[in-house]
């Protein structure tokens, strides 16, 4: 197995064709507390993964979850959005990204950590790496993941990232159902970010 990523919180190793994402032991933590939460976070995310597969999301393939801390899931080759938007296609990208987001929140699925490094272009969009996710039916944790989105942007992409987002939101807003309500709650967690900023 070939060590690929490493995050705060697992290990992925590539395995043939399939990917081992390991969650690894904080050794800072209480033994019994890191079990939990470990145990707790896989099983999350390996349900979030079979609805997704279940709606034919484009999401990587659960193969197996241990209920402990190692999901199996197969890989899928192709090049990471973060590497391939660009001032020609973000535009269309953009619109199919807020597509998908909308088609998650739709399920009342909440990614957790919308970056370009957690997309992979096969053809279409992949989301991946759903460690944070989590179920969710509220507007405003639906409008804090489109604003994870915006920081991501503006940091990775800052020649483009305004010309995305609002692609991103326009895509968006015509397929979720709650879409203009979410947009609103956007504009007030945007000002509570810039109170956090100033203090």
């Amino acid at each position: 197995m070939k060590l690929i990523a490493q995050g705060a919180e697992s290990k992925l190793f590539l395995d043939g064709n399939k990917v081992i994402k390991d969650r690894f032991r904080k050794t800072y933590r209480i033994k019994e507390i890191d079990e939990k939460l470990r145990k707790t976070r896989t099983k999350r995310e390996a349900k979030v993964l079979d609805k997704l597969q279940k709606i034919n999301f484009p999401v990587p393939e659960l193969i197996k979850n241990n209920e402990k801390d190692t999901l199996e899931i197969k890989y899928i080759k192709g090049e990471l959005i973060k590497n391939k938007l660009n001032k020609n296609n973000c535009v269309k990208l953009s619109k199919e990204i807020g597509n998908k987001v909308a088609v998650l929140h739709n399920n009342d699925i909440i990614h957790g950590d919308l970056t370009t490094s957690n997309m992979i272009f096969n053809k279409e969009t992949y989301l991946i790496d759903f460690g944070l996710s989590f179920f969710s039916k509220k507007i405003e944790d639906k409008a804090v993941d489109l604003h994870l989105l915006k920081e991501a942007l503006e940091s990775k992409h800052s020649e483009i990232w305004e010309k995305s987002y609002k692609a991103a939101l326009d895509g968006y807003v015509n397929k979720a159902v709650d879409g203009k309500d979410i947009l609103k709650r956007i504009k007030i967690v945007e000002k509570r970010g810039k109170y956090k900023h100033k203090k």
